[in-house]
């Protein structure tokens, strides 16, 4: 098929959430994008609120999530192939192909890219030499349609659900952040943090062979955790140091730290094993101090994680398998028309884990 081969049934302007400023966002009318070089344009038919949205729209990274206004964000999303940009067919890609996107798309030839990591491009924010982070500063995909290269969509098992499939971005996150902690078959793992990420860091962990799950939160999240089968540990009740420390018998091989805060990241320090790994994935919008002396005189690995590097093709087997479920999570669905009550849901958390949007 040539890329105009649907292209009558394409509506030539489109719904999508534009931010014009921090906070000012509103349902509009746009141009229908078009697809460039080895790009595809999907039609969206599921999409999440990502943890990193709301900070995004309220302007809490200026002048660099987003760079410019206006904005579409949205980058966890699923959906069908519609046209295909020149070079996409020489590829494989056809119109009808089901879809998920990742928001990464490295240049393809610096360093970090040419070594497989290219989630730390050296060309990070230069479109015009072929980047991209699709929903945080090229164009997303909270809208009916989205354009993507070619190189940050995976076409889908028959078996996934648009609506699961949305996740495969967080998910592929989760495996990497789980990978950068190298955890290994029967290790005790400890999480921070039960929020979406979080509970899906529980389910690669024990996807990858661990052999103990312990969360450490509070509330109806952390009830999840534990309907999910970990050992769960309740900061509000007890000091989650001391009590991981003493349910592990001297601390876990394995911490992730998944709630963001700087709070947390100490403590994931404090209740290491030693010679252990920490991941990271929580962002903290505040700089806070870590037991350094602990850190080195015991030999701890600290990794930070960004996005993932390769995992979002091997964790759709993990999905589609139901080793890793979305279904679970997804707690509220909206029309994107009501984008602001759906935001709104995601914000207050009552009872709010992953909210799915249908454009």
């Amino acid at each position: 098929m040539t890329s105009q081969a649907r292209e009558g049934s394409i509506e030539p302007e489109m719904d999508a959430v534009v931010l014009r400023g921090p906070q000012q966002f509103a349902i509009e009318r746009v141009p229908t994008p078009h697809p460039g070089p080895y790009e595809v344009l999907c039609r969206v038919e599921a999409v999440f609120i990502c943890g990193t949205d709301p900070h995004i729209i309220h302007g809490d990274y200026p002048g660099f999530w987003p760079r410019t206004y206006p904005f579409i964000p949205g980058h966890e999303w699923a959906g069908i192939v519609v046209q295909l940009g020149k070079g996409a067919a020489e590829l494989g890609w056809r119109i009808g192909d089901r879809v998920a996107g990742t928001s990464h798309c490295g240049c393809g030839y610096c360093r970090m890219c040419a070594s497989g990591r290219y989630n730390l491009c050296e060309n990070y924010g230069h479109e015009e030499l072929g980047h991209r982070q699709y929903g945080h500063y090229s164009q997303g995909a909270y809208a009916q349609y989205v354009v993507h290269s070619v190189r940050s969509v995976f076409k889908l098992p028959p078996t996934l659900s648009l609506e699961e499939a949305a996740g495969m971005d967080p998910a592929s996150i989760a495996l990497h952040t789980v990978k950068r902690a190298q955890v290994g078959p029967g290790d005790t793992v400890a999480i921070l943090g039960p929020g979406p990420m979080g509970l899906l860091v529980l389910q690669c962990a024990r996807a990858v062979g661990a052999g103990r799950l312990l969360m450490v939160g509070r509330g109806d999240r952390l009830a999840m955790a534990a309907r999910l089968g970990a050992e769960t540990v309740d900061y509000s009740a007890v000091d989650p140091v001391a009590e991981v420390r003493r349910l592990t018998e001297g601390g876990p091989q394995v911490v992730i730290e998944c709630a963001g805060t700087p709070t947390a990241l100490a403590q994931a320090v404090e209740m290491c094993h030693k010679g252990g790994n920490i991941s990271v994935i929580g962002i903290p919008l505040q700089a806070g101090t870590l037991p350094i002396q602990k850190l080195v005189l015991e030999e701890i690995s600290l990794h930070g994680v960004r996005a993932n590097r390769g995992t979002c093709v091997e964790v759709l087997p993990l999905l589609a398998n139901g080793q890793i479920s979305i279904r679970p999570l997804i707690t509220h669905t909206f029309p994107l028309r009501d984008f602001a009550k759906a935001l709104e849901a995601f914000q207050r958390r009552d009872g709010a884990m992953k909210v799915l949007l249908k454009p």
